[in-house]
Formats: C-alpha cells, sequence, structure tokens
C-alpha cells in the first residue's frame, strides 16, 4: 500500500488525524509514520472501540458466576501423589532428550521501575557475580541442554523499544557460550492508543502512540514472527514459558512439562500458595468446566478471604506467569477465528499526545485507551488444562520493585537461602539466620547446579568440599 492508499484508508476508517501535520513532515518522518500506520489493524481498532471505549459506560465487569477452586496438582510434601510426580518427571526428561521443547521468554520491559536504564534483562541480580537476568537463564537453558544431550532453543520476545539493545548485549557477551543458532530474538507487536471518542492518537506530529500489546501478544508474535514454523521444522512441539523478571524460575522443569504431556494439555500454568488472603496474584479457578485467572482487582476481598474447614484460604492458587505451551495451541490462538482468540482489555492511560496546532501535550490525568491481552486469558480455550503446585521458594522471586517487596533486596536473599538449602541438604555446613539467610556470600551457577538434584549430584563428586562459611562461588 503507497502513502496515498494509505491515508485513503485510514480517511475511510474515520481516522484521517493521523495525517494532520503530514504536509508538514521531511521525507523521513513521512516514512516513518507510513510505517507505523501500515502496523495498525484498522478493522480490529474500529472492533475495540465499539466494545471497549464508547461503550464502556454501564459495561459488565468480570464474570464471577460458578467460580470454584481451580483442581491443582500438589507438590508430594503437600499431599501430592508422589507415583505421578515421578512418571511426569520421566516423561517431561524423555521430551528433552528428544529436542521437543524450546524456551521462551517474555522480554519486552524495560528497567524503568528498578530505575535502571535498560532491557530489564541485562540487569544485574545475582549475590555474588552481579550476573543479568539474561546470563542466569542462558547458564540454565544451557546446562539443561548438555544434562539431557539436547541443546535447547530459546526464544526471546523484546520490544521495540529494547530490541536492538538486547540483541546487543548478547553480542557483547558471545551469547554467554550458546550457540547463536539457537537463540531467536522478536519483536512483541504493538496497539495503538486512543482517546475516549475512539480516535487514533499522535505521540508527535509524526509518530503514533504506540505500546506493547501486553504478555499475551505473545502468542500472536510467536506466530507473525515465524518463530513456530521454526519449532515445527525442528520438532519443537512444547514451549516453556516465563518472564524475564524472575531469576529463581525454573526456565525448563521437567515434571511440568512432563505433567502437560500426560494431560494432552493444550496450556498448563503453575501456581504457588497465596502468603495471605489479599496478595497481589490472579487466581487460578474453575469456572464452567474451564481453567481461569481471575486477577487480584477483578475478585471481591470477600471472596479472597474464604476459607476451607481446616482455616486454609479457598482460593488459594495464585498465578506467577509459568505456563507449559503446545505449539499448535499457541498457533491456533495467534490466528484467531470465531470464538478463539485472545480479548483484549482496556487501560485507561495517561498519554503523551499533541494538541491541534501539533504542540506537546503531557496530560495530568488519564486522556485515553491503550489495549493490552493477558497470556492468562487463552487458558479457557485449551483442552486439558491443568494447574501443578510449585514451592514458591524454588521458582519465583521476581524484580520488580526499587525497593520493598519483589525487589532486587529480595530476590538476592532469596536466592542465596536457596543456595543455602542445597548445600545443607548435601551436608554442607553453613551457618545461617533463622529465616536461613547465610552469614557468607554464596552463589552457585546453573552451570554447577540448577536445582537440587543437579546441585547434589556435582556437590558429590567433587574432591574435596570448600569450605562455605568463606564466602562461595561454585561453577
Amino acid at each position: 500500500m503507497n502513502h496515498d492508499q494509505l491515508i485513503a484508508a485510514y480517511r475511510t476508517a474515520g481516522q484521517e488525524q493521523i495525517f494532520a501535520f503530514w504536509d508538514s513532515l521531511t521525507a523521513e518522518e513521512q516514512t516513518q509514520l507510513a510505517a507505523q500506520a501500515a502496523e495498525i489493524d484498522l478493522a480490529e481498532v474500529d472492533r475495540l472501540n465499539r466494545t471497549l471505549v464508547l461503550k464502556s459506560e454501564g459495561a459488565a465487569g468480570v464474570d464471577l458466576s460458578g467460580l470454584a477452586p481451580a483442581p491443582v496438582q500438589f507438590l508430594p510434601e503437600n499431599g501430592g501423589d508422589v507415583a505421578k510426580w515421578a512418571e511426569a518427571k520421566t516423561k517431561g526428561e524423555d521430551a528433552l532428550r528428544a529436542g521437543r521443547v524450546a524456551a521462551f521468554t517474555v522480554a519486552g520491559g524495560q528497567g524503568t521501575r528498578l530505575g535502571y536504564d535498560g532491557p530489564k534483562g541485562t540487569f544485574a541480580v545475582t549475590p555474588l557475580k552481579n550476573k543479568s537476568l539474561f546470563q542466569v537463564f542462558a547458564e540454565k537453558i544451557k546446562a539443561v541442554g548438555l544434562r539431557y544431550g539436547k541443546p535447547l532453543h530459546w526464544f526471546i520476545m523484546t520490544s521495540h523499544a529494547n530490541h536492538e539493545q538486547t540483541e546487543s548485549f548478547f553480542t557483547q557477551n558471545k551469547y554467554f557460550g550458546l550457540d547463536k543458532a539457537r537463540v531467536h530474538f522478536f519483536r512483541q507487536g504493538r496497539m495503538p492508543a486512543v482517546d475516549f471518542k475512539g480516535k487514533i492518537l499522535l505521540e508527535t506530529k509524526s509518530s503514533i502512540a504506540l505500546s506493547p500489546d501486553g504478555h499475551g501478544g505473545s502468542l500472536r508474535a510467536l506466530h507473525r514472527s515465524g518463530a513456530l514454523d521454526l519449532m515445527e521444522r525442528e520438532g519443537i512441539d512444547t514451549i516453556s514459558y516465563f518472564q524475564v523478571d524472575n531469576p529463581i524460575v525454573r526456565c525448563v522443569d521437567p515434571a511440568f512439562i512432563g505433567f502437560h504431556l500426560l494431560a494432552g494439555s493444550g496450556m498448563s500454568s503453575k501456581m504457588v500458595p497465596k502468603a495471605y488472603a489479599e496478595e497481589k496474584v490472579g487466581h487460578f479457578c474453575l469456572q464452567n468446566g474451564k481453567i481461569v485467572v481471575i486477577e487480584y482487582s477483578d475478585m471481591p476481598a470477600s471472596m479472597q478471604k474464604e476459607t476451607n474447614a481446616d482455616g486454609s484460604l479457598r482460593y488459594s492458587a495464585g498465578s506467577i506467569a509459568i505456563h507449559v505451551i503446545d505449539r499448535e495451541f499457541a498457533r491456533q490462538m495467534a490466528a484467531g477465528g470465531e470464538g478463539v482468540s485472545l480479548p483484549f482489555h482496556r487501560a485507561d492511560k495517561k498519554i503523551p499526545t499533541v494538541d491541534g496546532g501539533g504542540n506537546a501535550v503531557k496530560p495530568e490525568k488519564a486522556n485515553g485507551v491503550k489495549f493490552e491481552m493477558f497470556v492468562f486469558d487463552a487458558l479457557p480455550f485449551a483442552n486439558n488444562s491443568i494447574v501443578i503446585e510449585t514451592a514458591r521458594a524454588d521458582d519465583f522471586s521476581p524484580v520488580k520493585n526499587a525497593e520493598g517487596v519483589d525487589s532486587p533486596k529480595t530476590s538476592r536473599e532469596d536466592q542465596l537461602r536457596q543456595f543455602t538449602r542445597w548445600l545443607k541438604a548435601s551436608g554442607a555446613a553453613v551457618e545461617a539466620d533463622a529465616t536461613g539467610l547465610p552469614k557468607a556470600a554464596i552463589e552457585v551457577s546453573p552451570l554447577f547446579g540448577y536445582d537440587a538434584t543437579t546441585f547434589a549430584e556435582r556437590w558429590n563428586q567433587l574432591p574435596y568440599k570448600p569450605v562455605v562459611n568463606d564466602g562461595l562461588y561454585l561453577e
């Protein structure tokens, strides 16, 4: 579509304001604006305006009818079936040996909330060596490949804001020892912001106000980038999904993969028991026979506080954004179709824009709407979706905030406690306080051990045992 055709299409759609300053732009600016305009699906914007923007008054809230707690495969120590867990682990290990599994990291975010200028994946998180999030994941993925004799492909979804920086970071660090041909970067999709009348907003005279389409957009990005086709060619049918801010995540967990495969599931999820009723995590629930996630902001406080006969929380299964996804299910969700597509959600935001004269406007209150998708909204479409329990201490300590909860400090401390548990379980003498925090600095590279089992195996092979309380780095 040439520029004249593009402008005509926007005029027909009632969005001609995008080109209000066209004649005053340089050729380079016109090219930029046209490229952004071509990126937008005008029919999709029209549908979202009709369903989310222009009919927002009196719109129905989240449907909470018929909710019940989701069934969960509990850990053996919490009453789960020991034999079933062993079977699942064997099944997952077989899939890894066969090369059927790929790692997938959602890494479009910047470190803004951390006070860090750069892609979040480049942020230093480990307690002794200050390794970046990307390095931690790379070492885990490499270690799994070595263990099962089949190197994994790693797919990394960036954003338009951090794509070049992310690729450069990997190049500078020689891909952390991974095969460059097995590390694949692609950009997340973007959506235009609109005002409360449904008109697409300009950020400047020559650029549209675009923003990432949410972590749910990862499925569309996998499809549009050709990643799913590459997986099919490589014999990969199982995708291990995790987000970039969680350094202790088990990027590739054989038991989790095995449960997913044994169930014939389209999409499976990990949960942790909520720490307290009002914890700000989504809730895994069962509704009309399907697994759904109800956000904490959508579930009434009274429901969040409901308890079982033993006093435990009724809705205790907290979502931590760790999933296993079947490749063809991801393709199905990305392609959409009648009744099979991720819904968009509306978020009212303060969106920098320009006025009729092209002057910059920085609003003091919400002046428009952004659209985003959530990956967990795919769960109700998945056949045989399952939820398994994981230990928070072994899988979830995200780095989200500069200070306080889910900060670099709390995550480093959780890593130290994890390393200490592994050492103690292997018979090492480690001085630690009442919370399990060691007195000396300790760090274990995933290449030495990426979970309790692999750590113990390697530790027991050491010809001599180092003195832990002098500080320790194992690789």
